[in-house]
């Protein structure tokens, strides 16, 4: 086990000292990064009173077109003048919503660019989330021809930057080798898809298939070289840089997809202007964020160990906070149906019994919910706890020393698996004191 353990930390030293710039490289790599900065953040300035003019205009198109421009049409002002809200106040909303979580990608980028620039895996991570807010903000497409190319430019290299990084994190290489090939096919691809969307000798243009297909390949190549790295070549370190980069994704992803999933089914709720809607739009914004904070933590190694208790902590209260829901719906549901015929306010009623129920549901629930996961996902350190409560209550009750001597000897093999157990006890006048060698496992 040292063995194995030297080795794996030798790896990491390794890989480490691989991925680090030195030189002529890192200071002409340090100026670009600086400029692609620059740009990024004064054509997004640039673009805030064009995209405000915009978002004042109504939109006379088809209801996909103004989702997408996210302009209003009158009846989206109607549901926001119900709300006591103008065109106004719903511009200004979305520009601060957007404004600020730019703000977050580039507070992230601008301090990995500080402490770790000299490697490139992180300068990777920078430049693609410095450039960002340039790909999903519908801002930029209000500027004019010129600075909108050069805004298309750096959507592109943000997009190419953030397919690599993702192929190499978290040691800096292409693992397997092979997949250094996937280099030339982004290339061609985001080349393509942002400079020539249209042209007749682009064939992603010309075929939506081709062009989902070799969008989902790319993805799903990520996932599989993420998934192999994680089982076959990661240290311990790594491994936890994965967890904590799937955490941010898996939480920014699956959240946007959630509230899209609703919407899909209950339209009528998320109509543009509606109070959900607004609702709905600072959720997306401010779960994003969790994609730049999860990312820098993982490069930066920061607090890598305590993913564990997030991850576990996020299942809980996750599943609690879904059931609570659905059994407050239910409840409220069921007994506005019982009670209508009763009594000329079982709507309120039904409400108030409904959430004192839920509330005293509540930590029932969360234990029961800890202790399933527990078991089902953390299966060793649930026996590991079981174990040592029950050790504990025998030491309260257990007076014979052979009988401790034995107690022990199980818990510590049980729990710790070492490869040797050895217990020295050495008498005094009134009480035993004991004392515990283990030998490492080999």
């Amino acid at each position: 086990m040292q063995h194995a353990a030297h080795t794996a930390l030798g790896r990491e030293l390794h890989n480490s000292s691989d991925t680090c710039l030195h030189g002529r490289w890192l200071l002409l790599l340090r100026v670009g990064w600086v400029v692609v900065a620059m740009l990024a953040l004064g054509l997004f300035v640039a673009s805030i009173p064009l995209y405000d003019a915009h978002l004042h205009l109504l939109c006379a198109g088809a209801a996909a077109a103004c989702t997408t421009s996210g302009q209003l049409t009158p009846g989206d002002v109607r549901r926001l003048h119900e709300l006591g809200l103008s065109r106004d106040f719903y511009a200004t909303y979305t520009i601060v919503l957007v404004s600020l979580s730019a703000l977050g990608y580039w507070l992230v980028a601008a301090f990995l660019f500080w402490r770790k620039s000299d490697d490139r895996v992180a300068l990777l991570a920078t430049v693609s989330l410095v450039t960002f807010p340039m790909v999903f903000n519908p801002g930029i497409h209000t500027l004019p021809s010129p600075w909108w190319s050069l805004a298309n430019g750096l959507s592109f290299l943000g997009s190419l930057c953030l397919v690599l990084f993702f192929y190499v994190f978290p040691s800096g290489h292409f693992v397997p080798s092979f997949t250094r090939w996937v280099t030339v096919v982004a290339l061609l691809y985001w080349g393509l898809v942002y400079f020539f969307p249209v042209s007749s000798f682009n064939p992603f243009s010309r075929s939506q298939v081709l062009n989902v297909l070799t969008y989902l390949g790319l993805l799903g190549g990520i996932i599989i070289v993420q998934i192999y790295r994680y089982r076959q070549v990661s240290s311990p370190a790594q491994r936890q840089q994965t967890r904590w980069v799937v955490y941010g994704m898996s939480m920014g992803v699956g959240g946007y997809l959630a509230l899209f999933t609703l919407a899909l089914f209950v339209p009528s709720l998320f109509s543009t202007g509606s109070l959900a809607s607004l609702i709905k739009l600072a959720a997306i914004y401010g779960l994003a964020l969790l994609i730049p904070f999860s990312l820098g933590l993982a490069i930066l190694r920061s607090r890598l160990w305590d993913i564990d208790l997030l991850i576990n902590r996020t299942l809980v209260y996750g599943t609690l906070t879904a059931i609570l829901a659905l059994v407050y719906v239910g409840l409220v549901i069921g007994l506005q149906a019982l009670l209508s015929s009763i009594i000329s306010h079982g709507s309120g009623v039904a409400i108030v019994f409904s959430t004192l129920a839920t509330a005293a549901l509540c930590q029932p629930f969360r234990h029961r919910i800890q202790q399933v996961i527990d078991r089902r996902f953390y299966r060793h350190k649930y026996n590991a706890t079981q174990m040592l409560a029950a050790f504990s209550t025998t030491l309260r009750h257990e007076v014979e020393l052979d009988q401790l001597r034995e107690a022990l000897l199980a818990v510590v093999q049980e729990t710790m698996q070492p490869a040797h157990v050895s217990l020295w006890v050495r008498p005094t006048a009134h009480v035993f004191e004991a004392n515990a060698s283990f030998l490492a496992k080999e």
